[in-house]
């Protein structure tokens, strides 16, 4: 018997990116991003990999429309990747670079999948980084004009503005081990707000121009929690307080409602200019209403009294996925409690491991299907609490590059051998065929 617990039309799909899967890097007229010019310097990026070939999707992708259908999934959520449509990232658009993604949406609705488009997945146009990337206001005037082309090229319901303002910020602004490889707050802050400005900019022009569709942010979010759960301690408390301000707060207030949390914003002013850069309307428009909220979760933080991350879960083949499922139901109830209701899909969850082909021609990745079943498991029992789930997106649905730790981490549903492009589905790619087609959880 299917799982009550999940709606008839729910929807079961999985995700990718562009610049971890699609290689031709250089074809039909794609200009360079930053995570091209990130991967040319030597020790960024480990084993000194780059996505110029990746998962050979932009050669391969009628081969992995007819896998996706195969295991029966009812979406899939892909990213357009803005260097192949505005290869400076402004003016005219590239034809082939549309065409690309025209046949591919086409691809989708033949095999009766429904695609949702993510505007941009962190791959910035070089151009417009020489220009001062998320730190100069005009990038988001200028996503939102390449946005406004998106829109009127494909006939696609639901779209995703910005993928992960906060890995931007954090990894490519903060720590430097992402594009563009910065290590300044001060900076880093600024590309904050230009970020929720261009998805409040593009958001503005879907309402405007293309009425009956959807739109809204796809945003990584992390519940925070005291690793000591037993001592009520009001220093630990403000530690997770402001925690949560950084990992959550920062992103999810300005969108819903229309202002920055002002404990948050303060520790921000003591580190950079950014509150100076907040323009009389900016929060109107970062708070255009959103239609479709994307939760992408892969883990929680437990933290100690300096605010330093304990581990207390086991963790994947990154150290940083600590496995708590738990995490994703009180991230979803949350949102139902705290923000305005809006419809909300799973964009992101799944996790990496260093699968392998076996003798058998299979990849025995027990461990991932327990990990997806137990965070399925979470959902459904949000669904129960009221919060308006409509879909589920596993991450990854191929093997792909990894960003800054190459192609060792293996995320995907289908392995994918980098020296053939073979596709092998995974046994959990199998168990999440069953769960489409059944809808039971086993």
């Amino acid at each position: 018997m299917p799982d009550p617990r999940f709606p008839g039309g729910f929807t079961w799909s999985a995700a990718t990116s562009a610049y971890q899967i699609e290689g031709a890097v250089g074809e039909d007229g794609r200009g360079l991003s930053v995570w091209d010019t990130f991967c040319s310097v030597p020790g960024n990026v480990k084993d000194g990999a780059t996505g110029a070939v990746a998962a050979d999707h932009y050669h391969r992708y009628t081969e992995d429309l007819d896998l996706m259908a195969a295991l029966g999934l009812r979406g899939y959520r892909f990213s357009v990747a803005w260097p192949r449509i505005q290869p400076t990232g402004r003016g005219r658009p590239e034809q082939r670079g549309l065409d690309f993604y025209r046949r591919l949406v086409d691809g989708l609705r033949e095999r009766g999948i429904t695609p949702m488009a993510t505007l941009f997945h962190w791959d910035l146009p070089q151009a417009l980084q020489e220009a001062g990337g998320w730190e100069n206001r005009d990038t988001a005037e200028r996503f939102a004009e390449y946005a406004e082309i998106m829109y009127g090229a494909l006939d696609i319901r639901d779209w995703l503005t910005v993928n992960e303002p906060k890995t931007v910020v954090d990894c490519g602004y903060r720590w430097g081990i992402h594009a563009p490889g910065f290590q300044d707050d001060s900076r880093a802050f600024v590309a904050l707000h230009h970020l929720l400005l261009a998805h409040g900019l593009a958001s503005r022009v879907l309402h405007e121009r293309h009425p009956g569709r959807r739109v809204g942010p796809a945003l990584n979010l992390h519940p925070t929690y005291a690793a000591d759960d037993t001592d009520d301690d009001p220093a630990l408390a403000a530690v997770v307080r402001h925690r949560d301000g950084l990992e959550n707060r920062v992103y999810l207030d300005p969108i819903f409602k229309g202002a920055y949390p002002a404990d948050t914003l303060e520790w921000i002013a003591e580190r950079s200019p950014m509150p100076d850069h907040i323009r009389d309307g900016d929060l109107a428009v970062i708070s255009e209403p959103v239609d479709v909220l994307g939760v992408q979760y892969y883990n929680s933080q437990f933290l100690d009294r300096s605010g330093e991350r304990v581990l207390k879960y086991p963790t994947a083949q990154l150290e940083w996925l600590e496995i708590y499922p738990r995490g994703l139901y009180d991230l979803l109830v949350r949102l139902k409690d705290e923000y305005p209701a809006v419809p909300i899909v799973v964009t992101e969850n799944g996790m990496c491991a260093p699968d392998e082909v076996g003798p058998d021609g299979h990849v025995d990745d027990q461990g991932r299907i327990a990990f997806l079943r137990d965070h399925l498991d979470a959902v459904a029992d949000a669904l129960a609490e009221g919060v308006p789930v409509e879909g589920y997106c596993v991450w990854s649905f191929l093997d792909n590059f990894e960003w800054a730790e190459g192609y060792e981490p293996r995320f995907g549903i289908v392995h994918v051998d980098y020296e053939t492009q073979r596709r092998t589905p995974k046994n959990s790619a199998l168990w999440y065929r069953d769960v489409i087609a059944t809808g039971e959880l086993r």
